[in-house]
């Protein structure tokens, strides 16, 4: 039997703080442990390659999606169950919720912003219906979900919006609520009545 992917969208830079990588290798042996692998943008530092080495250490899979222009520059992790290479960024993207039974967000950068809000867009537009989670280690998240709670406020989101995403604040309750979390009704997408 396969196991399910969970795509891991997490920075890739080197030289980050010890409690954001050790809760990225710990998520990475949770999951491994429930019966999960991880599909990620197979980069070879950071909060990726932390979440990988705690899944592969546990015996679980690790699919990395690169472009080419990546592998070119060295980029990829070497040490991953298989790489998948694509030829843009928008492929590797598609790739990873296609793949996916669901979504955890780490702390990381701007590349790992738009992975998120993509997949939050996808949700609410009715194109991925799996759970996507936040994991908000040390309170990473906090100004985001500020900016989305105003957008809500504001009137530029439905408030049954904010059930498109949950908030963990430690790698176990990440892997509960994908877990636990039942897929969206796609059938309720941006222009939905309730």
């Amino acid at each position: 039997m396969t196991r399910p992917l969970c795509a891991v969208y997490a920075a890739s830079s080197a030289g980050l703080a010890q409690r954001y990588v050790a809760a990225a290798h710990e998520l990475g042996c949770l999951l491994a442990r429930k019966g999960w692998g991880i599909i990620n943008g197979a980069g070879a530092d950071g909060l990726m390659a932390a979440s990988a080495a705690g899944c592969l250490e546990e015996g679980g899979e690790v699919v990395g999606v690169i472009p080419r222009f990546m592998i070119e520059r060295g980029w990829q992790h070497q040490g991953l169950t298989r790489i998948v290479e694509t030829q843009t960024m928008h492929e590797r993207k598609q790739l990873l919720a296609a793949r996916s039974k669901a979504a955890i967000a780490l702390p990381g950068g701007i590349g790992t912003f738009e992975e998120l809000l993509e997949i939050i867009t996808w949700r609410q537009l009715g194109l991925y219906a799996h759970p996507v989670v936040l994991l908000s280690t040390d309170g990473y998240y906090a100004p985001l979900l500020a900016m989305l709670r105003a957008a809500i406020d504001g009137g530029f989101m439905r408030p049954q919006h904010a059930d498109l995403w949950q908030v963990a604040q430690t790698p176990a309750e990440a892997v509960r609520l994908i877990c636990e979390t039942p897929d969206w009704d796609t059938s309720v997408g941006k222009f939905a009545t309730y």
